[in-house]
């Protein structure tokens, strides 16, 4: 029996939906070869390369797994949800509560680790913070948040910097008014990036573990 066709646009996301609930509705269980991707192209009446980025999605989420020489068979028919994924689920309080972790301890290393062109994209994302300040909710926040993605670069770790790209991901998302509740515009994280300048870790984690503190408190607060 056909898949079914799918609408033109997005054709990933639609094979990789389609696919995967015939795999959680038992189409295909465990263990399991997936048709090969000729067949599956013309169930759902997509190209070959559609349905090969649907199935790399479906093995990020563990729900299928590719055997050189065999082909692609089902391993689990309880996807894994990604990070971001449970983000979005979490209580914006405890978003802050890991953000704040992640950001104090990125700051610390910042200051021991930060070049000059990491200092002065600090620095420059700060006066565009500034300039933000005058226009919209959510311009002033794409623009804190890219202060704040500059001092995590500057901690010069790759895996803090995705983490935080996950968070940001997610902040970008939250309703724009939220900067109004959460007091972001009367922060001033000059200061953090001036520690940072001048290699005073304990001082910039200082400052910015105190800036998430009243934020949190904020939030809590919040009706």
């Amino acid at each position: 029996m056909p898949l079914g066709s799918l609408r033109p646009s997005p054709l990933v996301e639609q094979a990789t939906e389609h696919l995967r609930e015939q795999i959680l509705g038992g189409r295909w269980p465990v263990g399991t070869r997936l048709p090969g991707e000729t067949a599956l192209a013309a169930s759902l009446g997509v190209g070959r390369s559609t349905v090969r980025e649907a199935v790399r999605a479906l093995a990020e989420a563990g729900l299928v797994k590719s055997r050189q020489g065999a082909g692609v068979f089902v391993i689990s028919t309880e996807p894994q949800e990604d990070f971001r994924a449970r983000l979005r689920r979490a209580a914006l309080a405890e978003v802050y509560e890991a953000r704040a972790a992640l950001e104090v301890q990125a700051a610390r290393l910042a200051a021991r680790r930060r070049t000059e062109e990491d200092v002065a994209a600090m620095v420059a994302a700060l006066a565009a913070r500034r300039v933000a300040s005058g226009q919209g909710d959510a311009a002033f926040v794409d623009a804190d948040i890219a202060l704040h993605a500059a001092i995590v670069a500057g901690a010069g770790n790759s895996v803090l910097a995705d983490l935080f790209a996950e968070f940001a991901a997610v902040l970008r998302e939250a309703p724009a008014s939220l900067s109004a509740v959460l007091g972001l515009r009367e922060a001033d994280p000059a200061a953090v990036v001036s520690a940072i300048a001048s290699g005073d870790g304990l001082e910039a984690a200082g400052l910015l573990s105190a800036e998430f503190s009243a934020t949190l408190t904020r939030l809590r607060g919040a009706p």
